[in-house]
C-alpha cells in the first residue's frame, strides 16, 4: 500500500476552483481564424494571397457591376444611361438584355402562348423525382415540394400564363404535399407516368400516342407473367418481342382510334423550337435518366465471364470513349440520315438525346466498374454462401455498395454531361450559350453585348450543376450513417 496520506503531505486542496471560460483565442472566430488561415506561416502567406486576389477581382469588377443597366431597348442607350449616371469613360454591364430576351434564353423559339407547358413540364419533374431522390425524409420531401412549387408559380406568373394553368398547377402540388406526407409510396406512380406526361406537354399533339408507347411495357410485362417462371430465359425473350410487336404495329392505329374516339390534343411544337434552358434541361434530364441504367448495364456486361458480352461491352465502350462528343453530335446531325430510308422523319432532338445518352453511359460503365472492383472478393464468396443466384446478388448485394462507392464519379459525370449539352450549338440547335446568344447579337439594337449573357447562362448553369454537387454529398452522409 501507499505510504502517503493526506495528513503526509504539505498541502491538499480541498476546494474546487469555479469553472472559468476559456481563453479567448481559443474560442470563437479568433480559434477558427487561427486554426484555418494562419495556422502557419505557409498557411498565412497562401490567405494573405488570396485576400489580395479576391481584393483585385473585386475592385477590378465592382464598378462595372455596380454600374450595371437593367432597364433600356439597346446597348446605346445603356450607354448613355451609363454615361449620364457616372460621367464619360465609365463602364457598366448592360442586363437589360436579359430583361429583354429572358424568355429566349430559358424557351427558345417555343410559341409564347404555350409557355405553361415547358413550366408545368419543370414543375412536375420535381414531383416526379422527389420519391425518388428523397425517399427517407419527409421534412425534406415536404420542403422540396413546397419550394419548388412557389418557383414554378412564380415562374408562371412571370411569363403571363393563362390563370386555369396555374390553379392547376397549385392543386397538383397541393395533392403531391398531400401525398407526399400520408401515402408517399403511391408517388411512385407518377414517377413511372411522368416521361408520358412531360413528352406530351412539350410536344404536343395526341396523349393517346405516347400513352400507346407506355402500353408497350404493360404488353411485355403482361407478358412475363403468363409464362411460367420456370422458363424466365423464354419470358424475357417473348416479353421484348411482343413490345416491339405492338409499338410497330399496333401502337398508332390504337391510338389513332381512341383519338377518334375521345381527343385529347395540344398544339404540336416542332423541335426546332425548342431552345435555350428547355433544350439544355430536355437533353440532360433524359441523358441522365437513360445513362445510368445503361452504365449500369455495360458495367456488369464488362466484368462478365461470358466472352461474347465481354468483348462488345469493351468494344463499345473504347469505341465510344475514343471519339469526341462532337463527332457523335454531327452523326445525329447529318450522317445519320444517310442511314435511314427516304422521307424518314427522326427527331433531331430524339437523336442527340440518344448520342448524349451512350456517350455518358460509356464513362458511367467505368465510373461504376470502379466502384465493382472495389468490392472485396468476400461479398461475392457471401452472396454465393447465401444461394443467390447472379442477378439476386448483383440487386441485393453488390451494387447497393458499388453505385455508393461510385456516388462521387456518377455525379461528376451527370454535371460533366449536362455541361456538354451546350454543344449542341454547333449542330444548328439554339442552345443557352451561344445559340440563343447569337441570335439576340443578330439584332442590330443588342449587337456588342458580349459578356452580360455569359454571365447570366453560367449562373443559372451554375446554381443547376452546384444543386447536384450538394445532393451528393447528402446523399454520400445519409448512406454513411445508415451503415453505422
Amino acid at each position: 500500500m501507499s505510504e502517503i496520506h493526506a495528513q503526509s503531505v504539505p498541502y491538499v486542496r480541498d476546494t474546487m476552483l469555479p469553472p472559468a471560460a476559456p481563453p479567448s483565442r481559443q474560442t470563437g472566430v479568433v480559434r477558427w481564424l487561427r486554426m484555418n488561415l494562419f495556422s502557419g506561416w505557409f498557411n498565412t502567406v497562401l490567405t494573405i494571397l488570396g485576400i489580395g486576389i479576391i481584393w483585385f477581382l473585386f475592385h477590378h469588377f465592382w464598378p462595372w457591376l455596380s454600374h450595371s443597366v437593367w432597364k433600356a431597348d439597346s446597348v446605346q442607350q445603356c450607354r448613355e444611361i451609363i454615361a449620364a449616371r457616372w460621367g464619360e469613360g465609365a463602364t457598366g454591364g448592360c442586363f437589360a438584355v436579359i430583361r429583354e430576351r429572358w424568355h429566349q434564353y430559358l424557351f427558345g423559339f417555343y410559341p409564347r402562348a404555350g409557355y405553361w407547358r415547358p413550366i408545368m413540364t419543370m414543375g412536375l419533374l420535381f414531383i416526379a423525382i422527389t420519391p425518388v431522390l428523397f425517399s427517407v425524409s419527409p421534412a425534406i420531401r415536404r420542403w422540396v415540394l413546397a419550394a419548388t412549387g412557389l418557383i414554378t408559380i412564380l415562374l408562371m406568373g412571370v411569363a403571363e400564363t393563362p390563370d386555369w394553368s396555374v390553379i392547376l398547377m397549385w392543386a397538383l402540388f397541393g395533392i403531391a404535399l398531400l401525398m407526399a406526407e400520408y401515402a408517399p409510396r403511391r408517388l411512385f406512380i407518377f414517377t413511372v407516368l411522368y416521361p408520358v406526361v412531360a413528352i406530351w406537354l412539350l410536344w404536343g399533339g395526341s396523349l393517346w400516342y405516347p400513352l400507346m408507347l407506355l402500353a408497350g411495357f404493360a404488353v411485355g410485362y403482361g407478358v412475363i407473367r403468363a409464362v411460367p417462371p420456370r422458363r424466365s430465359g423464354l419470358a424475357t425473350f417473348l416479353a421484348i418481342a411482343a413490345a416491339v410487336i405492338w409499338w410497330l404495329f399496333l401502337a398508332e392505329p390504337v391510338s389513332g382510334l381512341l383519338q377518334d374516339m375521345a381527343a385529347m390534343r395540344l398544339m404540336p411544337v416542332d423541335s426546332n423550337d425548342f431552345g435555350g434552358f428547355l433544350l439544355a434541361v430536355v437533353i440532360g434530364v433524359s441523358g441522365i435518366a437513360m445513362s445510368l441504367p445503361l452504365g449500369i448495364v455495360l458495367a456488369l456486361a464488362r466484368r462478365s465471364d461470358m466472352f461474347l458480352v465481354h468483348i462488345f461491352s469493351v468494344i463499345f465502350i473504347e469505341f465510344i470513349r475514343g471519339v469526341p462528343l462532337i463527332t457523335l453530335l454531327f452523326v445525329a446531325s447529318l450522317l445519320l440520315n444517310y442511314f435511314l430510308p427516304p422521307g424518314t422523319n427522326f427527331d433531331i432532338i430524339l437523336r442527340v438525346i440518344i448520342m448524349v445518352t451512350i456517350f455518358a453511359a460509356a464513362y458511367m460503365a467505368e465510373v461504376i466498374r470502379g466502384g465493382l472492383a472495389a468490392l472485396p472478393r468476400g461479398q461475392y464468396e457471401a452472396a454465393d454462401s447465401l444461394g443467390l443466384n447472379y442477378w439476386q446478388a448483383q440487386r441485393l448485394i453488390i451494387l447497393p455498395q458499388a453505385l455508393k462507392i461510385s456516388i462521387p464519379g456518377i455525379v461528376g459525370t451527370f454535371i460533366g454531361m449536362f455541361k456538354d449539352t451546350t454543344l449542341v450549338g454547333l449542330i444548328g440547335l439554339f442552345d443557352p450559350l451561344k445559340g440563343i446568344s447569337d441570335f439576340v447579337r443578330s439584332n442590330f439594337a443588342w449587337k456588342g453585348i458580349y459578356w452580360e449573357p455569359f454571365i447570366f447562362v453560367g449562373l443559372i448553369f451554375f446554381v443547376i450543376c452546384f444543386s447536384m454537387s450538394r445532393y451528393s454529398m447528402y446523399l454520400e452522409r445519409r448512406l454513411s450513417r445508415e451503415n453505422r
